[in-house]
Formats: structure tokens, C-alpha cells, sequence
């Protein structure tokens, strides 16, 4: 015979349970075929420091608020003062923004791992809102700040 103290905590337990799914909670355990997604990195892994850049400096331009003054910030932190000074140029040639290459924003972005010996250099390939694709070089130092971003072959050191 169970007693009332238990029938009160299973009716509350499943009261709970039938709550979240209704309003949408644990959703997305059942909803991701493959299992939840995971993302690692550490702070002394360039490729890592390549993607943290290439991530919040999208989010930054993606502000409908304007991010202009945090995406400056993350150029100051990430990027040597050599490469923030040929950006200005390349911006002020190109009418477009030089970390980006371009004058939006993507929508996705993927960094790879190009590997050399002496520096860090990584494959970045950016998907647009109509599907198509660019792709760029980024070389980053032992310092770990990027000193490079453009077509493969220009990179100094």
C-alpha cells in the first residue's frame, strides 16, 4: 500500500514533467537526433583563439544595437597593431570590412586548421545568406595575435 505522501510526490512528478515538455523544456534532448552538440577549445590553442575571435566579432557586427565599439575592442585584444593598421587601409580602399573581407556579415562561419611550423594558420570559409561561400587565410604568432588575414601566400611573419 503506498502511502500519501507518496502518491503526492509522483502526481507532483509527473505534473512537473508534463509541464516542461509542454512548455518546450527538454525539447532539445529529444529533438537532436544526434545528441546534444559540444564545443571544446582551450585558451592556448590558436585555432581555438581563431574561432573565438571569428565568433564574437560576428556577433558583434550582427548587433542590431551596434557592436562597433566591442568589435574595436576584440581587434585591439586579438590582432597585432601591424595588422590593425593594414586593415584600416584595406577598409578605406575597399569600402568593406577587412576582417570579414566583406561589407555584411555571414551567417556561418568554420575554422580549420592549416597547421605550419612557425605560426598558427587557419583555413576560415564563410557561408552567406544566399548559400554562397568566401574563404580566407588567418595566420596567428606564437603570442597568439593574429598578424594575417587574407589569401593564402600573402601572410608576412
Amino acid at each position: 500500500m503506498t502511502s500519501t505522501r507518496t502518491t503526492r510526490t509522483t502526481r507532483r512528478t509527473a505534473l512537473a514533467a508534463g509541464l516542461a515538455l509542454a512548455l518546450g523544456l527538454g525539447v532539445t534532448a529529444t529533438a537532436s537526433a544526434g545528441g546534444p552538440r559540444t564545443v571544446t577549445g582551450g585558451p592556448e590553442d590558436p585555432i581555438t583563439r581563431i574561432a573565438d575571435f571569428y565568433g564574437a566579432y560576428i556577433d558583434a557586427q550582427s548587433d542590431p544595437e551596434g557592436g562597433g565599439k566591442l568589435a574595436e575592442e576584440l581587434r585591439k585584444y586579438y590582432l597585432t597593431p601591424a595588422l590593425r593598421k593594414e586593415l584600416k587601409a584595406w577598409e578605406a580602399k575597399n569600402n568593406a570590412d577587412g576582417v570579414l573581407r566583406a561589407q555584411n556579415v555571414p551567417v556561418r562561419w568554420k575554422v580549420t586548421d592549416n597547421g605550419t611550423a612557425n605560426h598558427t594558420e587557419a583555413g576560415i570559409t564563410f557561408t552567406w545568406g544566399n548559400g554562397r561561400t568566401t574563404k580566407l587565410v588567418v595566420d596567428m604568432n606564437r603570442s597568439l595575435k593574429i598578424f594575417h588575414i587574407g589569401a593564402k601566400g600573402a601572410a608576412g611573419s
